[in-house]
């Protein structure tokens, strides 16, 4: 599934998720069925599972952010994972491994309102909390070709 031109066009728009099927096609030398065809097989079989907006929390009035790191109590699993779902400053939540079983970023307007969210939880199992105070590394996709850079960062177009 993922042959050469399939890894350039997924670097393509992991670089630029908006990009017009015509540009894409132009900068990888191939026709734009070519690109439409390719691009709606890595949808229907999975390999692209969306298009995202990357919105900054702190423009909505949200600027802190932590790591909530939670142990449950018995038979409380499944009441965390519905209580995080329908908390909307949870935005993310994952289960792990070890001690704690689950993993959640969460983002609130001021330090204090984590106090809410927290006794939300408390009730289910015991919570760590750390705030993430910088995030030199942001979250991005998954490598597919190591040492690779999409066409656009190659001939120096900037979006």
């Amino acid at each position: 599934m993922l042959d050469e031109l399939n890894t350039r066009i997924l670097d393509e728009l992991i670089a630029d998720p908006r990009l017009r099927t015509t540009e894409l096609a132009r900068r990888l030398g191939v026709s734009t069925p070519t690109v439409r065809e390719r691009v709606a097989r890595l949808e229907e079989s999975g390999v692209i599972r969306g298009y995202r907006v990357d919105i900054d929390p702190a423009a909505l009035g949200r600027p802190v952010a932590a790591w909530v790191r939670l142990r449950p109590g018995p038979n409380q699993i499944s009441r965390i994972i519905e209580l995080a779902g329908r908390t909307p400053e949870v935005v993310e939540c994952h289960r792990i491994s070890g001690e704690d079983c689950f993993l959640m970023r969460v983002q609130v307007a001021e330090i204090a309102a984590l106090e809410d969210v927290l006794d939300k939880f408390l009730v289910h199992g015991q919570t760590t909390s750390s705030f993430i105070v910088s995030t030199p590394v942001p979250p991005r996709s998954v490598p597919l070709s190591a040492g690779r850079t999409p066409t656009s960062a190659r001939s120096g177009l900037h979006h």
